[in-house]
């Protein structure tokens, strides 16, 4: 690994800084189950591999070298898709352009419920990690560009009609 990547990988939060209550706790809300995996071991349903969180059925896994952006953005994926895709979903959530969108503003929502993150911070995670929009940074598609996927969310019941997180799954 290069020492690029691993540089990046000391600039985020991860499963290890954050009490494992705190995440437990949220993902149980929506009927997600966490396992941590040893170091040592590959995640089981992780879509890039490495240290990103992997998605089977109800389940995230991650290590403690698992970035909290990726937990939240797999379990974000589950909450987000409809009930046909969540009974048989297994490594690749195959989201469309929509549900991408507000997987990434639900990601930033919910950090706000793990007390060692909250939403600044994932936000920089994400610039951080790479993940790309089109204002050139997580805050500024948030806070000025996102309002496709707030409607997205609001639309499906996973957030209500003042943008506060339901804690439920998608419906349809």
């Amino acid at each position: 690994m290069s020492s690029s990547v691993d540089n990046i990988k000391k600039n985020v939060v991860t499963v290890a800084d954050c009490q494992n209550i705190h995440l437990s706790t949220l993902l149980q809300k929506y009927g997600l189950n966490l396992v941590c995996k040893a170091s040592t071991n590959d995640i089981p349903g992780s879509y890039w591999g490495d240290s990103e969180a992997g998605l089977i059925a109800n389940t995230i896994y991650v290590r403690n070298d698992t970035p909290i952006h990726s937990l939240l953005h797999e379990s974000c994926h589950y909450i987000c898709m409809d009930a046909n895709r969540r009974d048989v979903v297994d490594t690749n959530a195959a989201g469309d352009y929509d549900e991408e969108n507000g997987v990434c503003y639900l990601q930033i929502l919910l950090a706000n419920d793990i007390p060692e993150v909250g939403s600044d911070r994932m936000m920089e995670d994400m610039d951080t990690w790479g993940y790309t929009f089109r204002l050139g940074s997580a805050k500024a598609w948030f806070n000025e560009d996102a309002e496709d996927a707030l409607y997205w969310l609001q639309k499906h019941k996973i957030l209500d009609q003042q943008g506060k997180v339901n804690y439920t799954l998608r419906i349809s």
